[in-house]
């Protein structure tokens, strides 16, 4: 069986979502055409699909958060990227320090990922307090 964890090492969000758009086409086209031919996905391929929207979530909350530092460091306001995500600006605050104390903890379990303590600290720094 494909877990998450395996596609996400084998798949960038492209990729990830290429192959997702390619399942789920061929899944819908089964459903809607059973008798021209469209076989249903195996339950290898369903399962590939189930594990694969998984990735394509994870890989673009990664993204989420990195535009978010972007944003904050061309001067962005809180009022603004929550704005952009469709939530207030306190959400938006606290779901990028939840990232960041997130990043510092996957650095202290493992010693490279995420981020060390003086990316942190500049992350944290650029974040602020809600305005």
């Amino acid at each position: 069986m494909t877990t998450p964890d395996e596609l996400e090492q084998q798949h960038t969000l492209s990729t990830a979502t290429t192959r997702y758009d390619e399942l789920r086409m061929r899944d819908a086209l089964a459903a809607m055409t059973a008798d021209a031919g469209n076989p249903p996905l195996s339950r290898e391929e369903a399962l590939e699909l189930l594990a694969l929207s998984e990735v394509v979530i994870r890989k673009a909350g990664y993204g989420r958060q990195a535009m978010v530092r972007s944003a904050r460091g061309s001067g962005a306001s809180w009022n603004q990227i929550g704005a952009a995500l469709g939530t207030s600006k306190q959400a938006a605050w606290e779901a990028h320090n939840r990232w960041i104390e997130e990043q510092a903890r996957q650095h202290e379990l493992t010693g490279f990922e995420g981020l060390d303590p003086a990316e942190a600290s500049k992350a944290r720094g650029l974040a602020g307090r809600p305005d």
